[in-house]
């Protein structure tokens, strides 16, 4: 795995042994709920832990997987008012929401790499990870604030048009923790347009204006998963409205902030597609079943239905799209086949519905954060403190899954650009077409 080696020294065996029990506590209760975002465990208790006293001890900076295109990468961030719907809640009385566009770049000398997470934004994850309701692990442990991507602030976009893609995050997850696959889809051709869905995911505006979002303690309930899915499909609406908007000349960042330099003329909007992880991956199916402008739709890992065990189906997964759809699912969740463990009725609902293309994957091993960048976050952060003690296997497969972090990562990028590349650009795939020797691990289920 050596792609995500650490530049942080690692602990020695002596001292991975003596955090074993914090390590093991975590493990005890902080395996993931049904919700994507939610984990529990043991509090941390800073009288039992060596690690916060351990002057070896520092917050744990990750490495990114390099993306695989060959495009250099840029990005740039947008504060967008929908002045269509009011919120109270916001200064400007309306909705309000922030979004990034990761692209192909032409000119990137000079222009710093953008960090993973604002600070802000960087300390309420951590939060969420290492308080009470997270991990058994120190406030401070993941520093995503110091974290480098591989896109530079700003930078020049390529000028020639690009295929559109709208990414929906995870339930209570922030826009930032897919970008692994976000920046290898940019670097393959793409722009890349990531949202934070306001009051629920947390969103950190212009001038440090912060909100965090649903408590982390907090698990959706049907009517609040309706809701979720209803203001996410307008989110998506809103901001394509807006990239035509863009596309035509025009400057939508609420605060007049300059904007990339040939953004307007990179934007490609006869290709639109869409995807998402858990809560994003139902947003998805439903944007496309309202909006024909999207033209390809990706579900990692979320139900179609607003109770993941009683219902009832989704209109989506009632009616089905005409648009191509994928369902790229894990080892733990979505099955299609009644009477096998992990069946969702609204995933065999919308397969026999839908009018479109269709695939049904399955990452073997997987659990569903391992279609996220914890996969990888997780397994730098634990050998970073703990070292090489074996137990670290245990905790991955309670939180991931079992599935190798870098054949994963690289797997979802493979079908992501493969899905997108054939419903996008019309490039017949191979790779869609049936198992691949290359990804034992990606199992075709139907």
């Amino acid at each position: 795995m050596t792609m995500f080696r650490m530049a942080n020294s690692r602990p020695t065996a002596g001292r991975s042994v003596s955090r074993r029990g914090i390590l093991a506590g975590g493990l005890t209760l902080g395996v993931a709920l049904a919700s994507p975002a939610v984990a529990r465990a043991v509090p941390f208790d800073p009288h039992r832990s060596t690690v916060r006293t351990d002057p070896d001890f520092r917050p744990v900076t990750f490495r990114l997987p390099a993306p695989t295109g060959r495009k250099a990468l840029g990005t740039t961030a947008l504060h967008l008012v929908d002045r269509s719907r009011p919120d109270p809640r916001m200064p400007s009385g309306h909705r309000e929401l922030m979004v990034s566009l990761w692209y192909p770049a032409s000119v990137t000398s000079g222009a710093p790499f953008a960090k993973y997470m604002p600070k802000r934004t960087a300390t309420e994850v951590d939060s969420a990870w290492t308080g009470e309701y997270g991990l058994a692990l120190p406030t401070g442990s993941f520093d995503f604030a110091n974290t480098e991507t591989h896109s530079r602030v700003d930078a020049a976009m390529q000028p020639v048009p690009h295929p559109v893609v709208l990414f929906s995050p995870g339930y209570q997850y922030s826009r930032f923790v897919n970008t692994a696959q976000v920046e290898d889809l940019a670097s393959r051709g793409y722009v890349v347009v990531t949202m934070d869905h306001t009051h629920e995911t947390p969103t950190e505006f212009p001038g440090g204006r912060f909100l965090p979002g649903v408590p982390a303690d907090q698990l959706p309930d049907p009517a609040f998963t309706r809701a979720a899915v209803e203001t996410r499909t307008a989110d998506a609406r809103f901001v394509l409205d807006q990239l035509e908007r863009i596309a035509g000349g025009r400057n939508q960042d609420t605060d007049g902030k300059p904007l990339p330099s040939g953004l307007g003329g990179g934007l490609d909007l006869e290709k639109v597609g869409m995807f998402g992880f858990g809560l994003g991956g139902y947003a998805t199916a439903n944007t496309l079943l309202v909006d024909r402008r999207f033209g390809a739709g990706l579900d990692l890992d979320g139900t179609l239905q607003d109770d993941p065990s009683k219902g009832p189906l989704g209109e989506v997964a009632r009616k089905g799209l005409d648009q191509p759809f994928l369902l790229f699912g894990s080892d733990t969740t979505q099955r299609t086949d009644e009477g096998k463990e992990h069946y969702d009725k609204s995933w065999a609902g919308f397969w026999d519905a839908q009018r479109g293309w269709k695939l049904n994957l399955g990452l073997a091993g997987a659990k569903q954060k391992a279609f996220t960048d914890y996969q990888f976050v997780f397994d730098q952060l634990f050998r970073a403190i703990y070292g090489e003690d074996e137990i670290i296997t245990s905790v991955m497969t309670a939180l991931v899954g079992s599935v190798d972090p870098a054949r994963s990562v690289l797997a979802q990028r493979q079908y992501l650009t493969a899905f997108f590349d054939q419903n996008l650009r019309h490039r017949p795939e191979l790779l869609l077409r049936g198992e691949s020797p290359r990804f034992p691990e990606v199992r075709f289920a139907r």
